[in-house]
């Protein structure tokens, strides 16, 4: 059973805290477990070569458009004692769709081969120019799997080498771990349960795709797919979770940002977004306002556009034709 988001772990004990301002409210508490600073990366990295199961995991990814390979950027450049994690190969690589999540098994063998145990805290960044744009996938998955002991690096690389911090470069040798997963299914939604949901309505949908992809007026980057939305969906576009400097912005606001945008943090939500990274920074966002228990649609856009009647393709274009 996994502890709850806001309760301290041992570990965390361990490890020099960040400074709560208002920590009697569990979206502070819960602020600090999901989100640490790159100051605090580098007292953990410290405490680390004392013993302490710190692990760091550079997941960066990219859409292919975007001609950027991470891997080599990775050898290039990362924080020191990091891992790469490549969302691509830790998937289920008979699903037609991209990166969809792998068994509990495949992904306990290709973490634990990171150097990740079932006592690490894992913190996990990205190198994107955003701050954070795939890091919050890794971070569900380890949810996913029912490991709670994971944090994003606030504002990524980019922050890290903003504040000054030093990088290392070459290939990582991590020194392998053993690794328990075990699903919770509560936070993995098919297609079947968003195709039931256009009826029932048991759940909200938030899609954090560009307003442009969601409307229909903006080109989808995967062939073949066309843009639009899933009927009664709703649209916050995950860049709006960040400030202009790439940092996740405070709770207090990202509950305004949801509030605005007509979804019930009291009641369930569901996030998707292209191929189901980014629909993670729904879950992030919400997970900050304390409601940990936002699942991800997995096969996101691309799987509804491809399975769904053109009826339930919703867009300013031509939609779907049969």
């Amino acid at each position: 059973m996994s502890q709850a988001p806001h309760a301290e772990s041992p570990l965390e004990s361990q490890i020099p805290s960040e400074p709560e301002e208002d920590s009697d409210t569990m979206s502070q508490q819960l602020l600090y477990r999901a989100l640490v600073s790159a100051k605090w990366v580098s007292e953990a990295i410290k405490s680390s070569q004392a013993g302490l199961a710190v692990r760091l995991l550079d997941a960066s990814w990219y859409l292919p458009k975007m001609k950027r390979n991470p891997r080599s950027e990775f050898e290039e450049r990362h924080i020191p004692g990091a891992a790469f994690f490549d969302i691509d190969q830790c998937s289920d690589r008979t699903s037609p769709y991209d990166h969809m999540l792998p068994s509990p098994g495949d992904f306990a063998e290709y973490v634990g081969k990171l150097g990740v145990g079932s006592d690490s805290h894992v913190v996990v960044y990205d190198a994107s120019d955003q701050g954070l744009f795939s890091a919050p996938r890794v971070w569900w998955m380890f949810r996913a799997f029912g490991h709670d002991a994971v944090s994003l690096l606030d504002g990524g690389l980019k922050n890290w080498l903003r504040e000054g911090f030093p990088v290392s470069s070459g290939k990582s040798r991590p020194v392998c771990a053993e690794f328990h997963a075990s699903l919770d299914k509560s936070l993995v939604k098919t297609h079947e349960d968003i195709k039931e949901n256009i009826e029932l309505r048991h759940f909200q949908v938030v899609d954090a795709r560009p307003a442009g992809r969601f409307m229909g007026t903006e080109a989808e980057p995967r062939e073949g797919i066309e843009p639009g939305h899933i009927p009664g969906s709703m649209n916050i576009p995950f860049a709006d979770f960040l400030t202009e400097s790439g940092l996740e912005k405070n709770p207090e606001n990202i509950r305004s940002l949801f509030q605005e945008k007509k979804v019930d943090l009291s009641k369930p939500v569901v996030a998707t977004c292209g191929s189901g990274v980014t629909a993670c920074h729904v879950a992030l966002g919400a997970y900050l306002c304390g409601k940990p228990d936002v699942a991800i649609y997995d096969g996101a856009w691309v799987e509804w556009f491809m399975r769904a009647l053109p009826e339930h393709i919703i867009s300013e274009r031509r939609g779907k034709s049969l």
